[in-house]
């Protein structure tokens, strides 16, 4: 059965979703060195969570309509980010978005990725779960 979207309980669901962000940021950087898969998948669900947290935050269709699917999808997550990145005027979301979605295609499903290529990465997910912070924050 389809849930109702609610604003009321968005903040606790966007609580939710940033401190899953951050737990899967810090997993995952435990992993770089011992199982650089791994350490893909976590950073990516680290930034899809965040991506989560700042949707549900910013009261984005987006959100609603993953409510009303009872998930998120990978073109929910896409249109949330550009959506995002089109209200914040903050054209690097994207790149951020993109290098956190190279670590789960070619890391992650692809096993191509070393270390060293996550490392690279791994700023941009962390920019995303930063961002996600401070606009919940406000």
């Amino acid at each position: 059965m389809s849930q109702e979207f609610s604003f009321e309980r968005s903040f606790n669901e966007a609580r939710r979703h940033l401190e899953l962000a951050e737990k899967f940021l810090v997993e995952g950087e435990k992993l770089i060195n011992k199982d650089p898969v791994q350490a893909s998948e976590k950073f990516y669900k680290a930034a899809e969570e965040a991506v989560k947290t700042i949707a549900i935050a910013l009261k984005l269709s987006e959100a609603e309509e993953a409510v009303r699917k009872e998930r998120w999808t990978t073109g929910l997550l896409e249109s949330a980010v550009v959506n995002i990145m089109r209200r914040l005027k903050l054209d690097e979301l994207y790149h951020w978005w993109d290098s956190a979605y190279k670590l789960h295609v070619d890391g992650f499903h692809e096993a191509k990725l070393k270390s060293d290529d996550i490392r690279l990465r791994l700023k941009d997910v962390e920019a995303l779960v930063n961002l996600a912070k401070k606009i919940l924050k406000t």
